[in-house]
């Protein structure tokens, strides 16, 4: 009897133990934001050393200095100031002082101006979308089994804009746009036209992680090739100011159809 008795006992505690844990992460989800934090954020902050304007709070969303940063919802959570989807944590915050800790630990410190007139301080501008790439065309007349063939490559940019999130002067994460390409291949044998395609970085979906493609732009496309497979050319795909890119083999054979390959990262 007294087995069943302990037996009951570990259930009870044990359910409330799962209830209690619910709860927490109920709280934990469904925290209020702070608005007098926010309030108190309202107004044009510089960098503390430097005396440079950084970002300016108003009402809901934050603006930066810099015009290829993208303004960004924030609000404050416990100890934590989020930029956007990015959460900062507040190391000291007084109505005229900030201090957080940005992603590399890095204790980031800034000082609210007494500026009446927030405009003369911070002049908004509009977010500058970046193009990295100007119109392009490349032709190529290559000869296999006799024949000769002509490869022609336009590089394109687009109004479809790439999002990548990068670090700025002042040691924030914020988010920079840029305009991506499309790359039109035409392939020709004499009169003949063997293939005509604009050419997008969704169809390299399955080949390239999705966290990559979502900031990566579509950079280049040179000829490479031909041999009995058909023609070979180098497509590179790039994060925007890194050194992170793909290089794939783009394969049109003699009939049309196209494939490609993964050369390296």
């Amino acid at each position: 009897m007294n087995g069943k008795r302990i037996n009951i006992v570990i259930c009870i505690v044990s359910l409330l133990a799962g209830f209690t844990a619910c709860g927490q992460k109920t709280d934990t989800k469904n925290k209020q934001e702070s608005r007098e934090a926010k309030q108190l954020l309202q107004g044009v902050w510089m960098d503390e050393e430097t005396e440079s304007v950084a970002f300016r709070m108003k009402g809901d969303t934050v603006y930066y200095a810099d015009s290829t940063s993208v303004p960004a919802y924030f609000k404050v959570v416990d100890d934590t100031l989020y930029l956007g989807s990015v959460g900062n944590h507040i190391e000291k915050h007084m109505e005229h002082v900030l201090w957080i800790k940005n992603q590399n630990n890095e204790v980031l410190k800034f000082v609210k101006t007494d500026e009446e007139n927030p405009d003369i301080m911070f002049k908004q501008k509009n977010t500058e979308v970046q193009t990295l790439t100007e119109v392009l065309k490349r032709d190529t007349v290559v000869f296999y089994n006799g024949m000769r063939y002509h490869c022609y490559i336009a590089i394109n940019p687009t109004k479809y804009k790439v999002t990548r999130q990068a670090v700025n002067d002042d040691g924030l994460v914020v988010d920079n746009v840029y305009y991506d390409n499309i790359i039109h291949v035409s392939i020709f044998n004499g009169n003949q036209q063997l293939f005509s395609s604009d050419m997008r970085k969704n169809i390299y979906e399955k080949s390239l992680p999705q966290a990559f493609l979502q900031q990566a732009i579509f950079n280049d496309m040179t000829f490479n090739k031909v041999d009995d497979q058909g023609f070979h050319f180098d497509a590179s795909l790039c994060i925007p100011e890194e050194a992170s890119c793909y290089l794939i083999d783009q394969v049109i054979s003699f009939s049309g159809k196209t494939s490609s390959r993964l050369l390296e990262y």
